[in-house]
């Protein structure tokens, strides 16, 4: 087994001040990587009443962006892999900015599809960049934690859409408040790009060095399976979660989208502790044991329909549970990569998770219409229970593999 120490070698400790740097960086980048679509969740309610889309045009936003992504992820990881992360890290937040910006001038759903599915991009060098700025300047002792905090920089945009960017949608109207992200992004990526080191100078084309190769039997095509099955659960969480709130619970705007703030904020707290916990002996089974708690948080949303304020209760448990799991499978695949695979691990497992959100909110979507929220909630609960399937199977079969000799 190839340890987290081994993959790219041993970097010398960076020091207090350059690492919470770092990592305020990578965590803002994560944020950006995603932010359109928490946007398009927490302003749900508005683009349904305003810009005239429908319930399943909004769930198609979702599929297409992460489409996109799951499409590109595979492609992203061997560009950041050839690159480097801080020219990646500039570019996924530069394209971040112009989604966001065209995102506010939408006027229709041609638009908007169109601005999603090129928010993609950023979300396809997201990972990749992140983990490999991790392993190129991060202590192996101390890389769990700091993955755990840029992993829940997805939730902390989570927080950021669902709570101040929609109290400024109700003083400066929608647009104005993704135009503010925008803006915001486009000032991240000029941080990324003074604050980063240089690049190494990209391998010639040609050359025979290379990555390693993945060894058989290892964590990432399980892993990309897990992720697909969480993702689907997730995704439809993220995009119907303050529409329920507002149309079968009688929420307002605002406060249906607090309810994404406090997954968020449940997320980047659930992340920054199981990602900690996540040791080599421990973090195989991790996966398993928090897939089957978003099992009953998706349980509590579906009982929600009715017993409302049990919605909070779903909100918090979604993040702590469900949202933590991506951030653990990201500390396997650093443990398990093969030297100069980060970037392509990475990616892989990325595209399973962005291909579950892709598929997810339309089959939730269809539901929704009909006004049957509870039975999407239930196929929420049954996508959670199939990804901690395939997670506890892979970590049986990874402890009967140690037990039969060293890898």
């Amino acid at each position: 087994m190839t340890s987290a120490g081994t993959a790219v070698g041993a970097p010398a400790d960076i020091g207090e001040g350059r690492a919470r740097g770092l990592t305020a960086l990578l965590t803002t980048a994560m944020a950006f990587s995603m932010m359109q679509l928490f946007l398009l969740g927490a302003l749900g309610p508005r683009l349904v009443d305003r810009l005239g889309v429908s319930e399943s045009v909004l769930g198609l936003t979702t599929t297409v962006g992460f489409g996109t992504a799951a499409v590109l992820s595979p492609v992203g990881g061997r560009l950041v892999d050839r690159v480097g992360p801080r020219r990646a890290l500039v570019a996924l937040l530069a394209l971040s900015a112009v989604a966001l910006g065209l995102i506010g001038a939408a006027s229709g759903s041609g638009l908007l599809l169109v601005a999603v599915a090129l928010g993609g991009l950023p979300q396809a060098l997201a990972n990749p960049a992140t983990n490999k700025a991790i392993l190129a300047s991060v202590p192996a002792s101390r890389r769990g934690a700091v993955t755990g905090t840029k992993q829940s920089g997805v939730q902390l945009g989570a927080f950021v859409a669902g709570l101040p960017l929609a109290v400024a949608a109700s003083a400066i109207g929608w647009r104005g408040a993704v135009w503010v992200a925008a803006g915001a992004a486009l000032i991240a990526a000029l941080w990324a790009w003074r604050g980063l080191p240089a690049d190494a100078a990209p391998p010639p084309k040609g050359a025979t060095s290379g990555p390693g190769r993945s060894r058989p039997g290892g964590p990432v095509p399980w892993l990309a399976a897990f992720s697909l099955f969480l993702g689907a659960g997730i995704a439809s969480v993220n995009t119907y979660l303050a529409l329920f709130g507002s149309r079968r619970l009688d929420m307002g705007p605002t406060v249906a989208g607090a309810l994404v703030a406090v997954l968020g904020v449940a997320g980047i707290a659930g992340r920054v502790g199981w990602s900690r916990a996540a040791t080599p002996g421990r973090a195989p089974w991790l996966p398993g044991m928090l897939a089957g708690g978003a099992v009953g948080a998706a349980v509590l949303l579906a009982t929600a329909v009715h017993v409302a304020l049990l919605v909070w209760m779903g909100a918090v448990a979604v993040g702590v549970f469900a949202v933590s799991g991506n951030a653990v499978s990201m500390v396997l695949v650093m443990q398990r990569s093969a030297p100069g695979r980060a970037g392509q691990d990475s990616a892989l497992v990325a595209a399973g998770f962005f291909a579950g959100f892709a598929v997810g909110p339309p089959l939730f979507g269809f539901l929704a219409e009909r006004g049957r929220y509870g039975e999407g909630w239930v196929l929420v609960a049954v996508e959670f229970a199939v990804a901690a399937a395939v997670a506890f199977a892979w970590a049986v079969r990874d402890r009967r593999t140690c037990a039969d000799g060293p890898r």
